[in-house]
């Protein structure tokens, strides 16, 4: 497996640019396509970023060895938009990302980023630049809403496509969930102030005052901030059935670790920002069993049909085990690679806005079935999956195994 330190040579916000899956003399006469990639590696969210970048490292390597585009070979520039100081992904840094992946002539497309947040910072300079990006696993919906277009798409052209679905379903379907099959009443919400975390939980509660769960409150946690306690206590005290988090892994480790603490058998729940190694390793069992999380997406590494790809993923990586947006971001860099195959055959220039028009207009077979998109840059698959942490000692304790897969939530 790519340690951080080997795989991504420089520092936060700094290209490292690598050839994947062939020697640098091995396609000396192909052309060079550079698709960049944003991921948060430093801080909070730094395993889950690479666990998520080796899918796309493995759908290049297979691409060049392949051959899948003749005459041309594929290179993976990783930028970080993660920061020492903001202990997870900085908006400032993926947004200086951005510019650099523009004014970088030879990138015609773009993978990530991993959080909302920093798309939000990076749409508005990528549609000036004109170069598409797909992401798989920014659900804010905010960002591909036509009612924001001129704001995050002021080119007009969409192009941030997702091969996730959005938090318009993700919170919503998890309110259902709790609501049928939980059978929850009465709930605390809170957030962690980023734009996804508030973004999913005003989707949850929404959804979940329409469907009569009574919120009790809701609440913003500091994910600087050491001690959640005070919070906590105020949630005992008003005795919900069950709190929703809508945030990432930094405030996460420390709700999980402190709400087991003072709450332990209150059910929770959050959204993919709770579906992680480093929150299994940061909070640790018993803190974390018990917790409900979503995925905007289907549910694929169980699935039988895909025995065969997860045994080929694990044995290049060093036996890790991938997730469901590790498949998405393979997906993802397949329909980059589809997409410049097809203009290719039709002698047509590789360019950014070309290559853009056929990621708007893509519908191929993935691994998670047939991927295509609106006209807003959404995939059109609504898929929102559950899970819940249950301890399993004959997997390693910070394996994705640890999340068992309940089911699809309820579409709103």
């Amino acid at each position: 497996m790519l340690t951080r330190r080997s795989a991504f040579k420089a520092a936060a916000g700094v290209a490292a640019a690598a050839t994947v899956g062939v020697t640098e003399s091995a396609h000396a006469a192909d052309k060079v396509i550079h698709v960049g990639i944003n991921m948060s590696y430093t801080g909070a969210d730094a395993t889950e970023a690479v666990r998520i970048t080796n899918g796309a490292v493995l759908a290049f390597e297979e691409a060049n060895a392949q051959k899948a585009v003749k005459g041309y070979t594929f290179v993976l520039d990783k930028y970080d938009d993660g920061t020492a100081t903001a202990g997870q992904y900085d908006p400032a840094q993926a947004a200086t990302n951005a510019r650099k992946m523009v004014s970088d002539k030879t990138m015609v497309a773009a993978l990530g980023p991993m959080m909302s947040g920093a798309g939000k910072a990076m749409s508005p300079i990528l549609s000036a630049g004109d170069l598409a990006i797909i992401t798989p696993s920014s659900t804010n919906p905010d960002i591909t809403d036509p009612k924001f277009a001129a704001q995050y798409r002021p080119a007009g052209k969409a192009i941030y496509f997702r091969t996730v679905t959005t938090d318009a379903f993700q919170g919503p379907n998890m309110a259902n969930f709790m609501g049928k099959d939980l059978k929850v009443k009465t709930v605390f919400v809170l957030d962690d102030t980023g734009a996804f975390g508030v973004g999913v939980a005003d989707a949850f509660q929404g959804q979940a005052e329409k469907i009569g769960i009574k919120v009790l409150g809701r609440d913003k946690l500091d994910p600087k901030a050491a001690d959640y306690s005070a919070i906590l206590t105020k949630i005992k005290q008003l005795n919900p059935d069950a709190i929703y988090f809508g945030g990432v892994t930094q405030a996460g480790v420390k709700l999980a670790k402190q709400s087991y603490e003072i709450m332990p058998k209150m059910i929770k729940a959050g959204p993919d920002g709770m579906f992680s190694a480093d929150l299994l390793k940061g909070a640790g069992f018993p803190a974390v069993d018990g917790w409900y999380a979503t995925q905007a997406s289907p549910h694929l590494t169980e699935d039988s049909q895909l025995a065969d790809w997860v045994k080929k993923y694990r044995a290049r990586f060093n036996n890790e085990a991938p997730e469901d947006y590790t498949i998405c971001n393979y997906d993802a860099a397949w329909v980059i690679i589809d997409a410049v195959k097809g203009l290719v055959a039709k002698g047509k220039p590789v360019t950014r806005d070309a290559v853009r028009d056929a990621i708007q207009a893509t519908n191929i077979k993935t691994l998670q079935g047939p991927v295509a998109f609106d006209e807003n840059g959404d995939i059109k698959n609504r898929v929102v999956s559950v899970f819940q942490i249950k301890k399993d000692d004959k997997m390693p304790l910070d394996d994705p195994s640890q999340y068992k897969y309940i089911g699809v939530a309820p579409m709103a």
